[in-house]
């Protein structure tokens, strides 16, 4: 079984790891003395799941997090996770039907318990989409329908493989965009809910077009971060255009293995890191990663081999549903995520892989400072990369560039820190705004000792935008050497 360390209160240690570990949070591990556990096993970033539980359950499990995070004093990730609108078919005579391949069975408006030949679809805007020839799967792919012919009031299909349905199963349209709004009144509650609550990212279900992703920028009004989950086919045609309009991404495999067949989803999953990544946005890679867990104290070796791929691929972060939420060993599985994390990034390969997906600067003076602090780093065997930010733009630029350094991100802005904890590498702390160069530099070299990040004798590169506290201005490479000295005497604070 996997060691779990112990860090006292007292100590800040970065990862080992520059992969992140994102834990789902349910009844296995809501507790504050669960989450304080699931952090020191590796957690970095939590995910509150909106579809299950009320908001009044979800208030304490968020207090809990930002405890843990005062106790250590290290800014931690909360994501709220909106259900999204979810397509379920209405109630049989009896709880239950079995449909057999090759019968005609239709979905209707008529709110009578359905039978074997019928039920109810309550939800309209599928009747105005569909076509013939589209597949409709109910029961997460289990039992599967082909459209024949339909009209404003009726769908008739064909059984194309049958089964057990019973009432208020999951339907789901992989073959057309149907024009159902991203946010129900559900996640308009949840999501308003969450931006008071101070999470710092939001994860909006379902998108299926660049459009979708509208409304909740305006709801959330730069409260926190969005981020897409990406689990229908339809989203794969407009994917860069999706990755363009949000601030992060999430393979959401479980949704996109129901529509799409098995061996399409990790083809799939490459090409949205890849594009997550030339493109900047943190990738969160998710669903049955540890799958075995939710029972087991081990995983399979297939599953260690399907993490190690996601982070071989370059993926910010990988997440635990079930496993840590309602498993019956969550402690073990975030542990095991972490033990992957070490040792994939431990092989000598593991540098020259990561790099397969090649992520070429914008042609801005962030961008190339950002590549060639990447390669100064390699060629100095430099310690660290210290980058000043107060918008964040400048560590994503740096993690983009996946340097084999870790990346130690100052800001004065306690939000910048928490919404940075998905990204690649980065080590997060807050701390007051410079006012010159000297000052700047000093600064770095205190909190790279204080932190561990570096010691006596260690080269770093240190990035920072002149004029100070002007976001979006970095155009400052420098590399000082650590003397070892220069925390003798100090007695000023550096955190804000």
């Amino acid at each position: 079984m996997t060691q779990i360390p112990t860090l006292d209160a007292n100590t800040i240690l970065p990862r080992s790891r520059k992969v992140r570990v994102l834990a789902t949070l349910g009844p296995a591990s809501n507790t504050p003395e669960m989450i304080a556990t699931l952090f020191q096993a590796g957690a970095d970033a939590f995910r509150v799941n909106m579809s299950h539980g009320d908001q009044a359950s979800k208030v304490g499990v968020i207090r809990a997090i930002r405890d843990m995070e005062a106790r250590f004093n290290r800014p931690t990730t909360i994501l709220a996770d909106l259900q999204g609108p979810k397509l379920r078919v209405g109630k049989f005579a009896g709880g239950r039907v079995v449909l057999e391949t090759g019968s005609t069975f239709v979905l209707d408006h008529d709110q009578t318990p359905g039978d074997a030949t019928r039920v109810r679809l309550p939800h309209r805007e599928i009747f105005a989409a569909i076509e013939p020839g589209a597949r409709l799967l109910l029961d997460d792919g289990k039992l599967v329908l082909r459209v024949t012919d339909h009209d404003a009031d009726r769908i008739v299909t064909t059984v194309e493989v049958g089964g057990a349905l019973s009432d208020n199963k999951g339907l789901n349209v992989p073959d057309v965009v149907v024009p159902m709004a991203a946010l129900t009144d559900k996640d308009r509650s949840d999501l308003a809910f969450a931006i008071e609550q101070g999470v710092d990212w939001i994860a909006l279900s379902f998108v299926q077009r660049p459009e979708d992703l509208a409304e909740a920028r305006r709801l959330i009004q730069g409260r926190a971060a969005l981020m897409a989950k990406i689990e229908k086919p339809a989203a794969i045609e407009r994917l860069e255009e999706i990755v363009e309009l949000c601030d992060g991404v999430m393979v959401a495999r479980g949704d996109l293995g129901v529509e799409l067949p098995p061996q399409s989803v990790p083809p799939l999953q490459k090409r949205i890191v890849e594009t997550a990544r030339k493109m900047g946005r943190p990738v969160v890679v998710a669903t049955q990663m540890l799958e075995s867990m939710i029972q087991s104290p081990s995983p399979t070796r297939a599953e260690v081999s399907d993490v190690a791929t996601a982070i071989y691929d370059g993926a910010d972060a990988i997440m635990l549903s079930a496993e840590s939420a309602a498993g019956a060993w969550p402690v073990e599985s975030v542990a095991m995520m972490n033990a992957i994390g070490d040792a994939v990034e431990r092989d000598p390969a593991h540098g020259d892989r990561i790099h397969f997906t090649v992520t070429r600067p914008d042609p801005t003076t962030a961008d190339a400072l950002a590549e060639a602090a990447k390669n100064i780093a390699a060629t100095v065997s430099a310690s660290a990369i210290i980058c000043f930010t107060t918008s964040g733009s400048t560590a994503r630029r740096i993690a983009r560039e996946r340097p084999a350094v870790p990346i130690l991100v100052l800001t004065p802005s306690r939000d910048t820190a928490r919404r940075l904890g998905l990204l690649w590498g980065t080590h997060n702390v807050t701390t007051r705004d410079v006012e010159s160069f000297e000052e700047m530099v000093a600064k770095a070299k205190r909190i790279a000792l204080r932190q561990g990040i570096a010691k006596a004798g260690d080269s770093v590169i240190v990035m920072a935008g002149v004029p100070f506290r002007t976001p979006g201005s970095t155009n400052v490479l420098h590399v000082v050497r650590i003397i070892g000295d220069e925390l003798k005497g100090y007695k000023g604070p550096d955190a804000a």
